[in-house]
């Protein structure tokens, strides 16, 4: 099953300085390991350790506002935005363009404290899934991250949720049919004699 783009969010509060040429920075945590947040009933999630390194090497990452790709902040590929993982989370720093009012705005708005949230956008490679008694806990091990984003508001939307519980629901029931299959096919095994067991 084709899995939908995310959004995800860090509880850390972004920062602004200015660096050693004079020019604004916009920095902090996009995204932090093992910070477990639940997305609707019966289902967390959290980002694993790794889960960037791939990203970091292969793509050529933007920093957007409020996951708006008309708002480009900075990107990777032209070093207007640095990111790098250790072993808190995913942390990057944004160089505004002095030249884009936008930009300049979105600055004094997180210098003020108006906004201080941030995010990311992934589509989820690998995941593990842990069935406890209070529902799935998925923890993502490859996030393959297109974007991360300055927000007003970053946590999950309501539609996003929807969106997110579909996929979890379509995968429980493919695993479901999965395994009926295997135990069909063991029983008839059985009743033939071989256990399910091909020598």
């Amino acid at each position: 099953m084709e899995m939908n783009k995310r959004n995800s969010y860090s509880r850390e509060r972004l920062n602004v300085r200015a660096d050693e040429g004079g020019e604004m920075v916009i920095e902090g945590y996009f995204a932090v390991f093992g910070q477990e947040t639940r997305i609707f009933d019966r289902y967390y999630e959290q980002i694993g350790r790794g889960a960037f390194d791939n990203s970091l090497k292969n793509n050529d990452i933007r920093c957007l506002f409020n996951h708006d790709d008309g708002i480009v902040l900075g990107r990777m590929g032209n070093g207007t935005l640095s990111l790098r993982a250790d072993d808190h989370g995913l942390f990057g720093t944004v160089k505004i363009n002095p030249n884009d009012s936008a930009a300049k705005d979105i600055y004094e708005r997180v210098k003020r404290g108006d906004i201080s949230g941030c995010s990311f956008g992934f589509y989820p490679v690998t995941e593990q899934c842990e069935e406890r008694m209070d529902g799935a806990h998925v923890t993502v091990t490859e996030a393959d991250t297109a974007e991360v984003s300055i927000c007003t508001f970053p946590a999950y939307e309501g539609t996003e949720i929807s969106a997110r519980k579909r996929d979890f629901e379509a995968n429980q029931k493919e695993a479901a049919k999965r395994k009926r299959a295997a135990l069909k096919s063991r029983l008839e095994g059985i009743k033939h004699g071989s256990n399910g067991i091909n020598t």
